[in-house]
């Protein structure tokens, strides 16, 4: 039997070793990066924790407080009515002829002028009765003069004194004085008479424009039937209501001095106009729904039909207007944006280290733009205007500049800083 070599065999054991020793490097290999992995997952991440950087301060407005002469913008609106006005009456009965020539409403009628005429023939009548009747009671009187004078002469020639009483009858002085009583009667019907048929016409008592004829030619009339509505076109009024507090900046006119300055504008004229008036008075009652005070405004020349008026816009009785008091000025008052008055009458100051302050201030008037403050604060000193989500009494504070501005008095002025 033939053996192969021992050069064969040795090749094929040193083979097979070289076989089973890769399999166990694998093997180890695998469970190494397995136990690599199970360690690094058990092992809790590691944060570097750093100290949070400081925020800065919040950044605000402020305002340098200046006191000067200040007063509150005043307005409110108003209803034109009529200063005066007149329903004109017939004061005696008759038929309507006519209406004097170009009395239309809407015309001008000059103080004097003929409006209206009444058929006036019974009271033409009735006049020259009463002159008859008075023509009448004259010669009645002239001849009991006469038979006076001849009771006169009788007496006389008597030669006695007689009593008072009886003297009195024989001189006919009771029948003297009835002739004297008739003559005046008979006058008075003649002059009531006269009078009557010059109110037959209807005249203009004064000025103004017709506003309607209330009844048409032809109508029958009696004593107190009116005939047509005149108004006065020389002065106007504006009933307007404020608050009861705006009246200590505003001043009624007098007979030596004049009231407080309106400017009227209306949202019906071109753009740009208004009308000057003048605070006439105050009216004793509340308005009603918001128990505010109620103000009288006139404004001379309301339908600009003065020389000097021509072009200006016109004021219509029942039109509404914007009336723009200008208001007495006070002096040593602070004007401040209202966004930098906080409840309760308090402001918040940015003092010298940037750092919040509150302050209690007196205020006198207080609006949606500004208010005006008397006590409270110092010249120089700086008003925060911007809103602040928590504040704090010290809370520190930046502004975007220094504070330069002057005292606001105009609301439109821009504050110091910007709000972010």
């Amino acid at each position: 039997m033939n053996r192969p070599p021992f050069s064969s065999v040795a090749r094929f054991h040193r083979q097979r070793g070289r076989l089973g020793l890769g399999p166990l490097l694998a093997l180890l290999v695998l469970a190494g990066g397995m136990v690599l992995a199970w360690w690094l997952l058990s092992q809790p991440p590691r944060v570097e924790r750093r100290p949070a950087p400081a925020s800065a301060p919040p950044l605000v407005d402020a305002v340098t407080v200046t006191p000067r002469a200040a007063a509150p913008a005043l307005h409110g609106f108003g209803r034109v009515v009529a200063e005066r006005e007149a329903r004109l009456a017939s004061r005696v009965a008759g038929r309507l002829e006519a209406f004097a020539s170009g009395v239309l409403p809407g015309r001008m009628v000059e103080a004097g002028v003929p409006l209206a005429r009444l058929d006036d023939d019974d009271l033409a009548l009735v006049l020259r009765e009463a002159e008859a009747t008075l023509a009448q009671a004259e010669a009645a009187l002239s001849m009991e003069r006469g038979e006076q004078q001849r009771a006169q002469s009788e007496y006389q020639s008597f030669g006695r004194d007689l009593p008072a009483e009886r003297r009195a009858l024989v001189l006919r002085e009771p029948q003297f004085r009835s002739a004297q009583a008739e003559v005046e009667r008979s006058r008075a019907a003649r002059d009531r008479a006269r009078l009557d048929l010059e109110r037959a016409t209807l005249t203009a008592p004064w000025r103004g424009m017709v506003q309607a004829r209330l009844l048409g030619e032809g109508s029958e009339v009696g004593s107190g039937t009116e005939l047509l509505h005149l108004v006065d076109v020389s002065r106007f009024w504006v009933q307007a209501s404020l608050p009861g507090e705006a009246l200590a900046w505003l001043e009624t006119a007098t007979a030596d001095t004049s009231g407080t300055v309106v400017m009227l504008s209306s949202r019906s004229w071109p753009a740009g106009s208004v009308r000057r008036g003048e605070l006439l008075s105050v009216l004793p009652a509340l308005e009603e729904n918001g128990l505010q005070a109620q103000l009288l405004v006139a404004v001379e020349d309301p339908l600009a039909l003065a020389e000097e008026n021509r072009g200006s816009p016109a004021l219509r009785l029942g039109d509404v207007v914007r009336l723009d008091f200008q208001a007495r000025e006070r002096n040593n008052l602070i004007a401040l944006p209202a966004a930098a008055l906080r409840p309760g009458d308090e402001v918040w100051l940015l003092d010298e280290d940037e750092r919040l302050r509150r302050r209690s201030v007196v205020v006198l008037h207080r609006d949606d733009h500004r208010v005006l403050v008397a006590e409270g604060l110092t010249e120089g000193e700086r008003v925060i205007t911007s809103p602040l989500g928590l504040p704090g009494e010290g809370m520190p504070l930046r502004t975007a500049s220094p504070s330069d501005s002057r005292g606001i008095v105009d609301t439109d002025q821009a504050p110091t800083g910007a709000s972010r």
